[in-house]
């Protein structure tokens, strides 16, 4: 270990027990909940395993008034719920490692489709979402009930093992819909002054403490800021003032940003490493009791910094611990190197918004710890000593070669370019984008360290080259190229735009003109971020779009909001809810998407940002020959995440029958 990070791996007292290091992950999404908990267990003993001190569960339901279906949740409503978790608690201390439980109540947050319980709030409000419903308000005889719920839920979770209970009023949530002011005109004892709307969490804390005795320590997670200004919870004001009410009430302080969820986990193109800090710094000069919070670290040296400096006593994490599981271990053994850093691109929020299983951009083992049965550090050997050619340097290319590698084949990585990383290298480049070339990096560093892998640069493969190596396994990542025909989401029929450009162009010098029609079919970042880069760049840019608002899927990133907001503060015109219809010489000819009716804006380039198509060619050349396989997008088209997750399972499967993944099913007994 590198003596400056020593600091990192001192025990820590919070409350009746003591956490082993400084590691604390935090509470986060799995996308399995209640329905699957042997995949949740898998994947915080991964964690554990991992070096992480701390191992929380996602959020978990005191009552079936807090249902987020169809969003995967875990459920502590009655006692046959106490044997599933128990089995995450075990498996996280089979590692050594304190397991935490983030018990939640989502007021009006929770819609309840799956209960269809009636939902409650401080005041009678519009559910947030799902189907249309409202909440009502609590009266006495329910704020009753809900302390009752609270104690009964964490008394199960302290005969399910866990060390640490939470009292969550993050997220805007219902213990901080009592907080704030936005949410509370109450004018009973629960409203009103600060001291009023806080009392139910006082009062939440005290139950926990009375269910859990002295063998569990109670830690409260608050949002300190809703970054909506003196209207609401603030940092300056009465963040600060929550703090200093309960400053030793709680046996831990988990602190944060809050409002939406996205605000707490910003992706890297809004937000620097430890973005929060500004924001939280002054709790623990208000409290004795341990801190921790989060800003998606990855370097060792602002982990330290963050412990010296007094910001936290714990290095907070949920997105890098699901990037490397092993973070910890690699910095106690001197690995800092092979740290697989977390890019920030969101990928992981995404799935949670789209109501699926956890999924990570660099670390492809992610989620399929039980279903598959992969570890992020541990493959099998290859049974045979056998030679695998891969032609492509992208990301399914690298990740093709090193997990070949790691399984002991003796690897050819040929790359037609002179840089390696394919699409990395070019989109990387984008505003707000540079972290996406550590997917790139840590594949490099880590194939650096293997005596088999060899890689050939500008090393253009053709049948013949193929042929003439006589590898026992070829395997094809030669990506994608974007469609010039404006074929995308919405638009499934070719039209003929000969003077357009496409991202491709772009990237590879084209010249562009003064004014700019960007055309978004594609709906992720590529048409946001190439419209920031050409605003910024002095260009007069229109981006059109079907959608009803720009680059529409990165709702489920947490970014479309910021995307929209910066591109308007770049001067960009956003034309939603319209299609391609044509080009001139010197305009683009568009449809209403509603109406039809056609209009044409002045441009001196179009550039269409609509689907992709795989570069196959080699594919069927070759095609019938045996031990041939393609990964990534040039099987198919997608996100960085999928390409890498498609190389790596045809790699670590290679030899194998192609199984379908386990799932989890009801017993007999329960049907």
């Amino acid at each position: 270990m590198d003596p400056r990070h020593a600091i990192l791996f001192e025990p820590v007292r919070i409350g009746p027990v003591t956490a082993p290091n400084r590691f604390y992950q935090t509470p986060h999404a799995t996308g399995f909940g209640w329905q699957r908990p042997q995949s949740g267990a898998a994947l915080r003993a991964v964690k554990a395993e991992g070096g992480w001190g701390v191992v929380c569960t996602e959020y978990c339901s005191i009552h079936p008034s807090s249902d987020d279906s169809p969003y995967a949740f875990l459920t502590l409503w009655d006692d046959d719920d106490i044997a599933p978790l128990a089995a995450t608690a075990d498996a996280i201390h089979a590692h050594g490692a304190l397991a935490g439980i983030e018990l939640w109540h989502g007021g009006s947050h929770a819609s309840n489709r799956m209960t269809r319980v009636p939902g409650i709030a401080p005041q009678i409000q519009p559910a947030m979402y799902h189907l249309p419903t409202t909440a009502r308000a609590m009266d006495k005889a329910d704020i009753r009930a809900f302390r009752g719920w609270q104690r009964d839920a964490a008394r199960r979770a302290k005969q399910a093992g866990f060390d640490i209970v939470y009292v969550y009023a993050g997220h805007d949530y219902l213990p901080f819909q009592f907080l704030s002011r936005r949410s509370n005109m109450r004018g009973d004892e629960y409203g009103g002054s600060l001291e009023n709307r806080a009392r139910l969490l006082r009062e939440m804390l005290d139950d926990t403490r009375e269910a859990v005795g002295d063998s569990c320590a109670v830690a409260i997670r608050l949002a300190v800021d809703e970054l909506h200004g003196p209207k609401g919870i603030c940092a300056e004001k009465e963040g600060r003032d929550v703090v200093a009410l309960l400053a030793e009430v709680p046996d831990l302080w988990d602190v944060n940003v809050a409002g939406a969820l996205g605000n707490d986990s910003k992706s890297a193109r809004f937000s620097p490493e430890g973005f929060q800090e500004d924001y939280i710094r002054f709790v623990k000069g208000l409290t004795s009791k341990p801190v921790v919070s989060v800003g998606r670290f990855t370097s060792p040296d602002r982990m330290v910094e963050q412990i010296r400096k007094g910001v936290q006593d714990f290095i907070g994490a949920a997105r890098p611990s699901i990037a490397d599981p092993f973070l910890p271990a690699k910095i106690r053994e001197g690995r800092a190197d092979e740290i697989r850093e977390c890019i920030g691109c969101n990928i992981c929020r995404a799935a949670n918004n789209e109501g699926v299983g956890l999924r990570c951009t660099q670390n492809p083992t992610m989620g399929e710890e039980w279903r598959r049965g992969w570890h992020p550090e541990r493959i099998a050997a290859y049974p045979r000593r056998e030679t695998a050619l891969v032609v492509g340097a992208g990301p399914a290319g690298l990740e093709a070669a090193l997990t070949l590698a790691r399984r002991g084949l003796e690897v050819t990585l040929a790359e037609a370019g002179r840089h390696l990383g394919g699409r990395i290298v070019h989109e990387a480049a984008l505003p707000g984008l540079a972290t996406w070339g550590r997917v790139r990096d840590w594949r490099l560093t880590m194939m650096g360290k293997l005596p088999n892998v060899h890689i050939f640069r500008e090393s253009r493969m053709g049948a013949g080259d193929i042929a003439e190596l006589k590898s026992d396994h070829v395997v094809l990542a030669t990506g994608s190229r974007w469609r010039r025909d404006g074929v995308g989401v919405t638009g499934m029929e070719p039209g003929d735009y000969p003077r357009a450009l496409t991202p491709d162009d772009v990237f590879a010098g084209a010249e562009v003109g003064p004014s700019v029609v960007i055309y978004d079919d594609d709906h992720y970042y590529m048409g946001g971020a190439l419209a920031e880069k050409l605003a910024r760049a002095g260009h007069q840019v229109t981006l059109v779009t079907p959608y009803p608002q720009v680059s529409g899927w990165t709702v489920y990133t947490d970014e479309q909001g910021l995307v929209q907001d910066r591109l308007m503060h770049l001067g960009v015109t956003i034309l939603p809810q319209h299609m391609l219809a044509g080009q001139g010489a010197e305009h683009a000819r568009i449809a209403c998407a509603t109406t039809g009716v056609l209009s044409d804006i002045a441009c001196d380039s179009l550039i269409l940002v609509t689907g992709r198509l795989p570069v196959d060619d080699l594919w069927f050349t070759l095609s019938g020959q045996p031990n041939l396989a393609r990964v990534g997008d040039c099987l198919a088209p997608s996100s960085i995440a999928d390409a890498v997750y498609s190389a790596h399972r045809f790699a670590r499967h290679l030899g194998e029958p192609d199984l379908p993944p386990r799932r989890e099913r009801p017993s007999h007994k329960s049907l």
